[in-house]
């Protein structure tokens, strides 16, 4: 009996401690919110080459020219 409340009081302990679980979610949020600011830091960066592919993509899915003309 002496072995099943100890038993009980141990599960009930592993149970109630979720100091791991919120530890891996901080650790989560802090990457997702690096990953964010490396995104649009980069974005800024490469501003213009961004632009310029985009133009040129935009001219090669015109329809109306019916080719592709990226200037």
């Amino acid at each position: 009996m002496q072995f099943m409340n100890y038993l009980v009081a141990w599960l009930l302990v592993r149970i109630r401690s979720e100091r791991g679980q919120d530890l891996i979610e901080y650790a989560m949020l802090s990457g997702l919110i690096a990953l964010a600011i490396i995104a649009v830091g980069g974005l800024l960066l490469f501003q213009t080459s961004v632009e310029d592919m985009v133009k040129g993509i935009g001219g090669c899915i015109d329809f109306k020219k019916g080719g592709c003309d990226p200037f």
